[in-house]
Formats: structure tokens, sequence, C-alpha cells
């Protein structure tokens, strides 16, 4: 049995980001893919699961304990750090023009 909670019902409606179940698609190398699948099914996991304790694994064995988390703004949108590089309105308009023609 699989339960599903929306995000309104553990958050207050102020710090809500979604309402709905969020779904996540990662491109990933064939053959990582394929050993992360049958790693899974050995184990009796999901792919996700699978995934995720792998990379857990591989952070841990190279002594990377802490998991690394986005800031929140006040309204609990994730904030990236600076890059140093800037997303003018120019170029948002010449990717929207691109898009339409």
């Amino acid at each position: 049995m699989r339960m599903t909670y929306k995000i309104e019902i553990l958050a207050p409606f102020g710090r809500q980001v979604h309402t709905e179940v969020v779904r996540t698609n990662v491109n990933i190398a064939d053959d990582a893919r394929e050993f992360a699948m049958v790693y899974a099914d050995a184990k009796g996991m999901t792919l996700g699961d699978a995934i995720t304790e792998l990379i857990r694994e591989a952070q841990r064995v190279r002594g990377e304990r802490r998991v690394r988390r986005f800031a929140r703004s006040s309204v609990g949108f994730p904030m990236f750090p600076p890059s140093g590089r800037k997303l003018t309105t120019e170029q948002v308009r010449r990717a929207e023009e691109d898009e339409i023609a």
C-alpha cells in the first residue's frame, strides 16, 4: 500500500512551494542505470531508493558526510548559491523569442 501526502498537510500555507507530489527526471549513463537497477533488484528496493543509497555510500566513503542543502527564501523557494553569473531580462526575452519562433 503506497501512501501519498500532499505538502499542504506537512507545511504551513505561507511556506508551501508545491501542493502536489513532485517527480524528478534525471538523465544518467546507461551503464550506471543498469548497475542501479541490478542493485535495486538484488536489495528489493525501488530504483530511486537504490540510487539514493549508492550516492550516500559514495559520500561516506569519500568522507563527505555533510549533505549540502539549498537555502530557502522567506516563502520556502529554494535558492541556488551565487555563481557570479546573472540572468538578465534581455536574456529572458531572447529565450522567449527563440521559443516562439
